[in-house]
């Protein structure tokens, strides 16, 4: 396709469960307002709809052309059921929305498959329903382009001249020459998407001529996720806060974050995406302050954190959401998951997390920048945050991450003051001394020489498993995690980080081989000839990573118990295998019952999330059997009042929530949420909900609190 155009077939639409769930409103709508005719009412609407799409059957070829038929269609079909009214005008005003949301989605998808195609253009004259013309938008006109100028066009790598028209350089745009067929079938403009009330050739009236056949018709969802009165929009604005306190230095920022919800018809209310981040505020760093070898001293830390919070102009009732992190050879330290309770319960409506060495990967990864401008390069990175305790890997490839992994290899692994007197030897020095042959301990002086053997030996190390899996002793003995999944290729690499400030030359003085560390790992880089290159944020990386992004939202149709308190904390997911092809009511009992023993979890006693992908179809058909189903399939759970965590992948949380209440007898101690990605042996925390409890944040997670490797 020339200029990365598409074809009206490449775009893939759900159009078969955008018709189920146009029937189903259509359904809710007669059940509840035309009692004793609504199956004739039903049956008269469906027929009459499923007549219209069947007439053109062969014609629409396309998704789209579909698409288009069944909204077209959708009126004359109503017609059969309902008489013309003030009824019939609302629930067309209805549908207008709920097409439209549906066709800004193919317009978005649309747009995102406007790409060179990788295989290479094809030249104009081979496609001839679509061409690429000049255009002004001065005065809004098209201009054809000579031929010869469109094949450099679309065949050079460089950027060309474009001619100027109104002393403006002009665009090239994409036209298409395709037309309306005289026997009926559709054939869609792919690069204008019509819009519902064409299509319909329905005008909705202004908001102050909506009649009250309308208002009742909206009434009919008022505790239906469909249509919210308090609807929260496309836009969340959170107030986030990072603290990472990590094996070296303390420090926190304060984010803004925007989310938008990605709608479309079958979701109204689809998962938010983060898609702009600013910085607010970044605080001081201080060195970790530590009562001994062992513990942290939290009061130390909470006072900062405090501190923070006033220089920042901020107060604990401000913030959304946030996350703690406590990092590296912190983690380790006995009251590691102390600090965080605290610091989660004093600072503010808390998704606390305690990262795990590959959580912390990734959100060094996510913080440095790095996994955007892979997406932006359409590249693969291997990002490196080298902090004091351990030197967390990241692969982020084309915007996602896909592999991360940990070693101790850090700079605070051995602590020298000015003199070289050793003040803190962490187990991992202690275990590469030994191997060394070397005997040091605490208030020894270390010649300069014997600390540049050791900086030497970690970065070894570390470039070793940046390179490939870890074959030395000394670096399967470091290794944290498993080996990093080198299946992609590596284009170049980054590092973050406290070390990572003086890999890229910034000139620090820390009481430890941080110096050292830096001047070998650059050292082996440079004899290797990796390629490097320097992320946006270093020391920070972490810590944005925290704060930025390691919140997720769920949909904004939940359903929960105002009693609960939150945050929730360390809540294991474990997956229920029921679909909705194999749903029934003792299925669904078998599926949990397994859940909980792969586990080996009690129901009714243990706190679980259980997580469900696509257990049934979204009608309001099956919610009560699921409901009923839900209630069999939880019998201690009830006795004991124990909290009832439902996740679902699609947008079902409210629904579903909603008929626990009207069928069962779950009435407290319940919440249903969805448009989450979660896996089976994640660990979640989920935060205060936001905006009158319509979506909740949440932070998936790893939990690793004094889980020191044996050593020989």
């Amino acid at each position: 396709m020339p200029m990365g155009s598409t074809d009206e077939k490449d775009i893939k639409i759900d159009v078969e469960s955008v018709k189920s769930s146009t029937i189903e409103i259509v359904t809710v709508f007669f059940k509840k307002y035309h009692t004793e005719d609504a199956e004739d009412m039903i049956n008269s609407f469906s027929q009459k709809f499923n007549m219209l799409l069947q007439e053109h059957e062969q014609d629409d070829d396309t998704d789209l052309s579909r698409l288009y038929r069944l909204i077209s269609v959708f009126k004359p079909a109503l017609a059969s059921a309902l008489q013309p009214g003030t009824e019939f005008n609302g629930m067309c005003n209805v549908m207008v929305d709920m097409f439209n949301i549906t066709l800004a989605g193919v317009k978005r998808r649309l747009e995102n498959k406007i790409r060179r195609p990788k295989d290479g253009p094809v030249l104009p004259g081979s496609d001839k329903s679509i061409n690429i013309m000049y255009y002004c938008a001065i005065c809004e006109q098209s201009f054809e382009i000579p031929k010869d100028m469109k094949e450099k066009l679309l065949n050079s790598s460089e950027k060309l001249e474009i001619p100027k028209h109104h002393e403006k350089e002009m665009e090239i745009r994409i036209i298409d020459n395709t037309q309306v067929s005289p026997d009926g079938k559709i054939t869609a403009d792919i690069n204008v998407i019509k819009s519902a009330s064409e299509l319909m050739g329905h005008s909705k009236p202004k908001v102050n001529e909506i009649t009250s056949g309308l208002k009742k018709l909206t009434n009919i969802f008022s505790d239906h996720p469909l249509l919210d009165k308090d609807d929260i929009g496309e836009y969340l604005q959170v107030l986030s806060v990072g603290i990472d306190v990590g094996s070296s230095t303390s420090h926190l920022v304060f984010s803004s974050l925007t989310l938008r919800r990605e709608r479309s018809f079958l979701n109204m209310s689809n998962r938010f995406h983060l898609i702009n981040r600013k910085l607010i505020y970044e605080g001081t760093i201080i060195d970790t302050p530590l009562i001994d070898r062992y513990n942290i001293d939290i009061d130390a830390v909470v006072e900062f954190c405090d501190k923070e919070y006033k220089k920042a102009g901020i107060t604990p009732e401000m913030v959304d959401t946030g996350a703690v992190i406590v990092t590296g050879e912190t983690a380790k330290k006995q009251n590691a998951a102390e600090i965080v309770r605290r610091l989660s319960s004093e600072t503010g409506k808390f998704v606390s997390a305690s990262a795990g060495p590959n959580f912390e990967s990734l959100l060094g990864a996510m913080g440095s920048g790095v996994v955007d401008l892979s997406r932006k390069n359409e590249s693969t990175i291997m990002n490196v945050d080298v902090g004091g305790g351990t030197s967390n890997l990241a692969i982020a490839s084309n915007g996602n991450v896909h592999s991360t992994s940990c070693i101790n290899v850090g700079g605070r692994l051995l602590g020298i003051d000015e003199h070289f007197k050793i003040w803190r030897i962490e187990e991992p020095s202690e275990f590469l001394m030994k191997e060394l042959g070397m005997t040091y301990q605490l208030g020894d002086i270390i010649p300069e020489e014997d600390v540049r053997i050791i900086a030497r030996e970690y970065a070894k190390a570390l470039v070793e498993v940046m390179r490939g899996q870890a074959t030395s002793r000394i670096a399967k003995e470091l290794m944290m995690t498993d080996d990093i999944d080198f299946s992609i290729p590596i284009d170049e690499f980054s590092f973050s980080g406290g070390v990572a400030e003086m890999i890229y030359g910034e000139s620090k003085e820390y009481s430890d081989i941080g110096t050292y560390l830096a001047k070998e790992i650059k050292d082996l880089m440079e004899d290797l000839k990796l390629h490097m290159i320097e992320p946006e944020n270093k020391i920070r990386a972490t810590v944005i990573g925290a704060g930025s992004f390691s919140l997720s939202v769920s949909g904004s149709t939940c359903y929960f118990d105002k009693s609960i308190l939150f945050p929730l904390e360390n809540i294991p997911v474990i997956n229920v295998n029921i679909r909705k092809e194999n749903f029934n009511q003792e299925n669904l009992k078998k599926e949990v019952n397994r859940a909980f023993k792969r586990f080996d979890m009690q129901e009714g006693e243990d706190l679980v999330a259980l997580y469900f992908k696509d257990p049934i179809h979204r009608s309001a058909f099956y919610l009560p059997e699921f409901a009923k189903a839900i209630e069999k399939a939880l019998p201690n759970s009830i006795a004991n009042n124990t909290m009832i965590i439902l996740i679902f992948d699609q947008d079902m949380g409210g629904s579903v929530g909603i008929a626990l209440r009207r069928e069962t007898a779950i009435q407290n101690n319940l919440i249903c949420m969805d448009e989450l990605e979660l896996e089976e042996g994640d660990w979640i925390d989920i935060g205060a909900p936001l905006y009158s409890g319509q979506a909740f944040p949440v932070t998936v997670k790893s939990l690793v609190f004094n889980k020191n490797k044996n050593r020989p």
